[in-house]
């Protein structure tokens, strides 16, 4: 059944469902984009777990569920963890990592331990600290406007609003903060002060989100939407809007999950939060695995192809005929075959033996030959490299060299390289 088809037996209360995961997943979304730029991505995870025994011990200091004890506790304990595992690596010489783990789930076993207590004097069941009452959030509501919308749908909007507020006020600063914070400081920016506002945001919709999708959902969506995006585009801005935009995608498709499979709610939108993650690591044009593969053998096959063709002009410079000459340039005879049909198809090679430059394919050659006798001239003459040590160094370095670089390497060079031999002119 395709999304649009499920999408038309959801009732209304399905929707406000919906609503309210894909709120509180963007709400996420919105810090957790910098906690992955910041590389503290863990930090999000040890406040969303640190926040449990402020919940816990709210309750058993105020003997009271009333939501601004439960905030305000919660809120407390999780500033606290950012503080504490920023001590801890400044002070102790810890490791930010080990400083954030040993902090997050130390206050994550007190928590458990302080709400088991708590379980026994009112109804706070651990397992909605993991994965949250999204289910039921259509039950619980206010009138808004006159329409009865969830309670919980309406705080998350307002952190929502907020975290978008801030993003759009101070976005410069978080992005200098976020990839220089020394040059942040320079600028007169205080990147603590931006650290301990970033963090502030985190915790603040890390409570507020708790309520409905606890802990495991939390977490999804304080790093996975912004890992997503970072991997399908380089620019900041962007990168939000992507990782929005997954967010609020996983909350819908994970919801139809779901109720396909009568599961937790949070848990489905979370692992397709993780399932959006891995095909952008496969997938993503730029920084995928697959991209990059493609790229990988889209430049070996370069490489061939210029090998074949800088061997074929040396031979014709020497009046040589072709021939085993292949062998030496590429070892692999299958490589070699499948360059020299790349360079047929491309025009550069005339479809005999033995093996020809077409007038085009001459040119593209002496490109080749070239760029390496003038590497070579460069290595000799500003490194005092011996004549043995440059061919080699060329060799790898002339499929890389760009136009402007060759001209620059042309500005005073002489008419031969180190070797003797003449340095092919720009053109026939």
């Amino acid at each position: 059944m395709s999304a649009t088809v499920a999408a038309a037996f959801l009732r209304p209360d399905d929707w406000w469902t919906i609503a309210t995961a894909a709120v509180c997943s963007v709400a996420c979304a919105i810090p957790g984009c910098f906690l992955v730029l910041r590389r503290q991505s863990l930090l999000g995870d040890a406040i969303s777990h640190a926040i449990l025994p402020g919940l816990a011990g709210a309750f058993l200091l105020t003997g009271s569920r009333d939501p601004w004890w439960m905030l305000l506790g919660a809120g407390a304990v999780g500033l606290a963890t950012a503080a504490l595992s920023g001590v801890l690596h400044r002070r102790g010489r810890v490791p930010p990592d080990a400083a954030m783990g040993v902090v997050f789930s130390v206050f994550f076993a007190l928590g458990v331990v302080l709400i088991s207590l708590a379980a026994a004097r009112v109804d706070l069941d651990p397992g909605c600290v993991l994965y949250g009452t999204l289910e039921i959030v259509a039950f619980d509501t206010l009138s808004v406007a006159g329409v009865e919308v969830p309670r919980v749908l309406v705080t998350l909007s307002v952190v929502l609003l907020v975290n978008a507020a801030l993003v759009a006020a101070f976005f410069k600063e978080l992005k200098v903060a976020s990839f220089d914070p020394a040059l942040a400081t320079a600028m007169g920016f205080s990147a603590g002060l931006i650290h301990y506002a970033l963090m502030t945001a985190t915790a603040a919709t890390a409570v507020v989100s708790f309520e409905a999708v606890g802990s495991v959902l939390v977490v999804a969506m304080l790093v996975a939407p912004g890992a997503t995006a970072h991997l399908l585009t380089d620019r900041l801005g962007r990168l939000v809007a992507i990782a929005c935009l997954s967010a609020g995608l996983s909350a819908f498709v994970g919801y139809l999950v779901a109720l396909g499979l009568n599961t937790s709610v949070a848990g489905s939108v979370a692992t397709i939060a993780g399932g959006q993650f891995l095909l952008a690591v496969l997938l993503a044009p730029r920084h995928g695995v697959g991209a990059r593969a493609v790229a990988r053998r889209l430049l070996s096959l370069r490489i061939d192809r210029e090998d074949v063709l800088g061997t074929l002009y040396r031979r014709h410079e020497s009046g040589a005929a072709s021939g085993a000459e292949l062998a030496w340039a590429i070892p692999d005879p299958r490589r070699a075959a499948r360059a020299v049909r790349a360079l047929r198809r491309r025009g550069l090679l005339e479809r005999a033996d033995p093996l020809r430059l077409t007038p085009a394919g001459l040119d593209a050659a002496r490109g080749v030959v070239r760029t390496h006798r003038l590497w070579e001239t460069f290595l000799s003459r500003e490194l005092g490299l011996p004549l043995d040590h440059l061919h080699e160094a060329s060799h790898r370095a002339e499929h890389f060299i760009s136009p402007e670089i060759q001209r620059r390497l042309s500005a005073d060079s002489p008419d031969t390289d180190p070797h003797g031999k003449r340095i092919p002119p720009r053109e026939g």
